[in-house]
């Protein structure tokens, strides 16, 4: 009997440390206290190595932007910087003080005035795009990719950073340690030897002794000379260019920017570049004058541990809560909190167009399932989910009225809006705006649409499954 109530304060007790320290999330403590019901000992533990923890988030986001602080002046001199709603071109933007407010609060990165972009839908495009660049590089190259791979395309990337540190180019990359953990040494000591610098972002040993193993950076950076820069959804591996016949071929949106907002790109590199190799880098030559004279107004958003806001969330939310027409939203993983999920069937019910396009083909069953747990749902609110039949869609799109249009690294997901360390570009101008519309009204041709009475009768073992998946939901 001793036995049996020890086991039993052991189980309260564990069941309380979870409810006490994720008293801000109730969805994750629920997940966390099914996983600790199904594994009571095993679970704890595991949550206490990999689960996010309030006190290790503020001591990575007192490392945060300091970078940013130290050249404020500096980038205010060279960039355009909009600080009043009246200053934006699109007009419909007129009417959005608030939101241009919050836009311009919740984050170090404001909204810049002189910038031009570049769409790339796939990956070779975006791979020749790249390329190119770095080609022409005179000073230096950042480098920033969840996942590395050591294939076709990885190693053509790596024969050109190779090639530009022989000429004199400074070469810096970060690769995540669990995203590219794939990476054989030869391959490694290729770079190094080269004398190209590569740091991983939180190994996985070192990020679970310090139980940081939750936070990935999961962003996609590339910048050349301090005035070129890209971002969007892919990182670098043969599959992002189809050539992985069991997901074919594969759909994704790349952005190319020139001017301001590259500066902007290039502080986020290096804060990750600190993190990743404890080298702090002040360097005023990396934020170089840029002779672009476009007017495209371009904000970048990073959102993650190191940063005050959930940005990116804080982003997203705000604007489908002004959304008078159209909220359209490209993700592979659709795995929405509560606020947007309630945001999206609030504006569905209200008489606004809402589409989200997922994947047919999942490259995760769990993650799948549980984004199909939401389907339902919101189709009886009145928004329509489509079904990317060509190969596997990995752009990660939202765009609002002809108000704005966001292209990055985060997925419509818990994940990429609490934990990993993500990136994304909000574009203002109209004819950009118009190019992403472009796009996702294309990828509709190759979708099917959820038809409601069809998925109505969907199994029992599948809707179980997807009950499970949406309970898990908050840690995938």
């Amino acid at each position: 009997m001793m036995w049996v109530l020890i086991a039993l304060f052991v189980f309260i007790f564990q069941m309380a440390t979870i409810l006490i320290l994720e008293f801000r999330n109730p969805a994750k403590a629920l997940a966390w206290m099914f996983i600790l019901f199904c594994f009571p000992l095993v679970g704890f533990i595991v949550y206490y190595f990999v689960a996010q923890e309030y006190s290790k988030r503020k001591k990575v986001r007192s490392k945060g932007s300091r970078l940013f602080r130290e050249i404020r002046d500096q980038l205010w001199k060279e960039a355009v910087i909009i600080e009043d709603v009246e200053e934006m071109k699109n007009h419909k933007f007129h009417t959005q003080k608030r939101l241009f407010n919050l836009l311009s609060n919740i984050s170090e990165s404001p909204i810049t005035g002189c910038n031009e972009s570049q769409v790339l839908t796939d990956g070779k495009e975006a791979y020749q795009a790249m390329l190119e660049a770095m080609e022409s590089a005179e000073d230096h190259i950042h480098v920033e990719f969840y996942i590395f791979r050591d294939d076709m395309i990885g190693t053509e990337f790596q024969d050109v950073m190779i090639r530009k540190v022989q000429s004199g180019v400074k070469v810096r990359i970060v690769c995540d340690g669990v995203g590219s953990h794939h990476l054989k040494r030869p391959f490694i000591n290729r770079f190094k030897e080269a004398g190209v610098e590569l740091h991983f972002f939180l190994p996985p040993v070192i990020a679970t002794l310090d139980r940081r193993i939750n936070y990935r950076n999961h962003r996609k950076i590339l910048i050349v000379d301090g005035k070129k820069g890209f971002v969007g959804g892919l990182n670098v591996g043969d599959d992002y260019l189809g050539l992985y016949p069991e997901v074919g071929y594969w759909r994704d949106t790349h952005l190319q920017l020139e001017g301001d907002a590259v500066y902007f790109l290039q502080n986020i590199f290096l804060n990750d570049w600190k993190l990743a190799s404890s080298e702090r880098i002040i360097d005023p030559t990396l934020f170089p004058a840029h002779e672009c004279r476009g007017e495209q107004q371009i904000q970048i958003l990073s959102s993650g541990p190191d940063q005050v806001w959930d940005a990116i969330q804080e982003m997203c939310f705000a604007a489908i809560a002004v959304a008078n027409e159209r909220v359209w939203i490209t993700s592979p993983y659709f795995i929405p909190d509560p606020a947007i999920y309630e945001g999206l069937k609030s504006a569905a019910v209200s008489g606004v167009d809402v589409r989200i396009i997922i994947p047919w083909k999942p490259d995760s069953k769990l993650v799948h399932y549980a984004s199909l747990s939401y389907v339902e749902e919101l189709i009886k609110a009145g928004v329509r989910f489509f079904q990317y039949r060509k190969g596997f869609v990995h752009a990660k799109i939202l765009i609002v009225d002809d108000l704005l249009a966001s292209v990055g690294t985060a997925n419509m997901d818990m994940r990429s809006f609490f934990c990993n360390f993500e990136l994304t570009a909000v574009l203002f101008d109209q004819k950009a705006i118009q190019r992403i519309v472009r796009d996702f009204k294309n990828d509709l041709h190759y979708c099917s649409e959820i038809d409601p009475i069809e998925f109505a009768k969907r199994s029992r073992l599948h809707k179980g499954g997807e009950l499970l998946s949406r309970m898990l939901s908050p840690l995938l």
